[in-house]
């Protein structure tokens, strides 16, 4: 049995409707191994869940696998603010919300979030990054005032396939702005810092100050 094989047998159950949403992914999108997939998402799910969010904010919706794990896990009153730069999966993303129990409270924004998320109102309790790899930075900068203290950063693929481990495979452009990233957030005096081995790293980050 593979390592991933025997993770996802002792984790709870992948529930139906995003199983089949991997599925409708993996035969319809370009990109599939960008959807979280049944250990991240219940891992996702129980962050949410210990967290207890008022307001989330993900940026990067893709197919809204990663949305659905946090709305699974959020409390009543909790709300969504999801942006994906993609207007093409505009009609897809109504149309899996809308199906979805949490149809009125999640909130898809189509655009490119450097200008969408300064024309929102209000801070954010858990902020999840997972859009362009080359502005992580920019993102963390940018959404880090508007998360308390005590809040909470996610940000996902910063192993980006070990690419990042050496100097030899480290020369694209993503791969050196994750390596960047991931050296900033380590040094980062308002931050506390746990980095992840699930599926391509996921690194948690706690504002203290």
């Amino acid at each position: 049995m593979e390592l991933d094989d025997y993770l996802a047998a002792h984790s709870s159950p992948e529930p139906a409707h995003l199983h089949e949403l991997y599925r409708r992914t993996h035969l319809r999108h370009l990109y599939p191994r960008m959807c979280s997939g049944h250990v991240q998402g219940r891992l996702l799910k129980m962050l949410t869940a210990m967290c207890a969010p008022y307001r989330i904010l993900e940026l990067g919706t893709f197919t809204g696998y990663s949305t659905l794990c946090f709305a699974e896990g959020m409390p009543a009153g909790c709300s969504i603010d999801t942006v994906e730069i993609d207007d093409e999966m505009a009609d897809e993303l109504l149309d899996t919300f809308g199906a979805s129990p949490w149809a009125d409270r999640i909130h898809l924004h189509i655009g490119d979030a450097l200008q969408v998320v300064p024309a929102l109102t209000g801070e954010w309790d858990l902020v999840f990054i997972d859009a362009n790899k080359r502005l992580y930075r920019r993102y963390l900068d940018l959404v880090l005032p508007r998360v308390p203290v005590g809040g909470f950063i996610l940000a996902d693929n910063t192993l980006w396939d070990g690419h990042i481990l050496s100097a030899e495979t480290c020369r694209d452009t993503q791969s050196r702005a994750i390596s960047e990233f991931n050296d900033y957030v380590a040094r980062h005096p308002q931050l506390e810092v746990v980095m992840l081995p699930v599926r391509d790293g996921l690194t948690l980050m706690r504002r203290v100050s």
